[in-house]
């Protein structure tokens, strides 16, 4: 698939096999606008300063995911967090990234009800195997785990990223659980991107983590007190 970006990567690692969304809503919408957050940053484009996202370059990617948030970002007059465009980007953004999956061939779209009453929407392999982009990411990802060595900085997004949505348990869950964290912790770290663009990784990151937990709260809240 042309033009994957780290948004359809996470998307594919956070669907299983029965094209069922393992994340949960609106956990991937969050995750995913961090994706675009940390895309963006590897590119160039948008830095943080004093806790704010600050554009850098406004030259598109040639990504409409992409080049449209960034578009956002670089229009809007006040300059916001990195938690405040997580939820801002987050909305409608788990649909075009996976229409996008769909529009490529790679995932397909099936509609039915569960117990003939409830409306689902599932996104399996249209060859009931693994996509190929899926494979190629998780490999990348379990190989700079499993490693010491350097790790490619989109490789290091990635990770950071899957770290951030809480999707690390599953996707090295046969790998000692004290050598992840370790790593995980060594990848955050790790000397594999400038100063600023690491800055804004670790920041997207704890802001990703900052919505899903509010979010989370949020909902034990209101099953408590229905």
């Amino acid at each position: 698939m042309a033009d994957l970006t780290l948004a359809h990567e996470l998307a594919l690692l956070g669907y299983d096999d029965a094209g069922v969304n393992r994340l949960g809503a609106p956990h991937l919408g969050f995750g995913l606008a961090g994706a675009l957050l940390l895309e963006l940053a590897l590119a160039g484009r948008v830095t943080v300063a004093d806790g704010r996202l600050v554009v850098t370059g406004t030259d598109p990617l040639g990504t409409p995911l992409l080049d449209d948030a960034l578009a956002r970002i670089a229009a809007d007059p006040k300059r916001r967090r990195p938690r405040d465009w997580v939820r801002l980007l987050a909305k409608d953004l788990p649909d075009r990234v996976l229409d996008g999956l769909v529009e490529a061939g790679v995932l397909r779209r099936e509609s039915d009800r569960v117990l003939w009453v409830f409306p689902r929407t599932r996104y399996p392999s249209p060859t009931g195997a693994e996509p190929v982009v899926e494979t190629q990411a998780r490999q990348r990802m379990l190989a700079a785990v499993s490693s010491d060595g350097p790790v490619e900085p989109r490789t290091a997004a990635l990770v950071s990223l899957t770290r951030a949505v809480d999707l690390d348990r599953k996707l090295f869950r046969d790998l000692p659980r004290s050598q992840v964290k370790r790593r995980l912790a060594e990848i955050s770290e790790g000397s594999w991107a400038s100063e600023a663009t690491k800055r804004a990784i670790a920041d997207t990151q704890a802001a990703v983590i900052a919505a899903t937990t509010a979010a989370s709260t949020a909902a034990i809240m209101t099953t408590t007190t229905s």
